[in-house]
């Protein structure tokens, strides 16, 4: 696996250079049993401003009328795609499916349980445009999310751009970016066997590849943010520790202060977990980084710290 570094020597591949209203976006949207929630999500994407859209649903094998429902949607629109599997494979593997049948110049993803403000692709198409023009390199968007569902709506506030070092720190970009189609190609699209942070190991292979990815600062994506058994935030202890072993295997010729800050990943606010004696004497062996090691004894000492959204 390449370094950061590696990205100077690689060239950030461009979609063909047309007029910004004539370009293609590729929308993935993967579901399973969620049909009330996936008709807003559908909804969101078919009243987009820019229309020169395919959406590619993928119906990971659900059973509450969904089949239905898209099959209907398909015949109606001819930019719906489906994919209906007959077993579910999760999440990573859906997203896979689709992004490999897409055609449009970029691509971005939505998650059936959210929805996308009316004016989301062209806005991110006339942001990567003007970015392209002043020459400066970059990987991927993102934008701000609208976080809905608990208390009062309120706006994330991402940095302006993000590096592959930074990643290592937390999942500063969200869960969707906007790149060309063949970013996600070379990037080797989400790895289906990670139990969790699918999105923080694609991305950093993403900022890898191609460069650190740049903030579109307007809240064009709405996250529902609501009590849900199946969300990353509940899983188990173990299916976090395997995420982790996952990725530092991916990653071990990293510096030790990348491999460190990694490793407190999983002791992010978000999970609630706190680091046993195990936990510590593995962090420890990792190597000295004194800002991880100062988090490390916050952690110890009971103080917890904000990360990741």
């Amino acid at each position: 696996m390449a370094g950061p570094g590696a990205t100077d020597a690689c060239v950030r591949p461009r979609p063909p250079r047309r007029a910004v209203g004539t370009m293609k976006v590729s929308v993935y949207l993967p579901t399973r049993n969620r049909l009330e929630l996936l008709q807003r999500a559908v909804r969101s994407v078919l009243e987009q401003s820019h229309q020169d859209f395919e959406l590619i649903v993928v119906n990971d094998a659900s059973t509450d009328g969904t089949r239905a429902y898209l099959d209907a949607l398909a015949a109606a629109d001819a930019r719906v795609i489906v994919v209906h599997n007959e077993t579910p494979g999760g999440a990573p593997a859906a997203r896979n499916k689709a992004i490999l049948r897409s055609t449009g110049d970029f691509v971005t993803g939505l998650d059936d349980d959210d929805y996308f403000h009316p004016e989301r692709l062209k806005s991110l198409l006339a942001y990567w445009d003007l970015l392209g023009r002043t020459g400066e390199r970059f990987s991927c968007l993102y934008t701000q999310d609208v976080v809905i569902g608990r208390g009062p709506a309120f706006t994330t506030r991402r940095a302006g751009s993000v590096s592959v070092e930074q990643m290592f720190t937390a999942n500063l970009i969200g869960n969707q970016i906007f790149a060309p189609r063949q970013t996600y190609i070379d990037a080797g699209l989400f790895d289906e066997e990670m139990p969790a942070w699918q999105d923080l190991d694609f991305y950093v292979r993403v900022l890898m590849t191609h460069g650190p990815g740049r903030l579109l600062d307007a809240g064009l994506y709405y996250f529902l943010d609501a009590p849900r058994p199946d969300r990353i935030t509940k899983a188990s202890r173990e299916k976090i520790m395997a995420a982790y072993l996952r990725m530092s295997a991916k990653y071990a010729d990293q510096p030790p202060a990348l491999r460190q800050r990694l490793f407190l990943q999983m002791f992010s606010r978000v999970y609630g977990l706190r680091p046993r004696l195990r936990d510590v004497a593995h962090f420890f062996s990792l190597g000295f980084d004194p800002m991880s090691w100062l988090k490390m004894v916050a952690l110890l000492l009971g103080v917890r710290r904000p990360m990741g959204r």
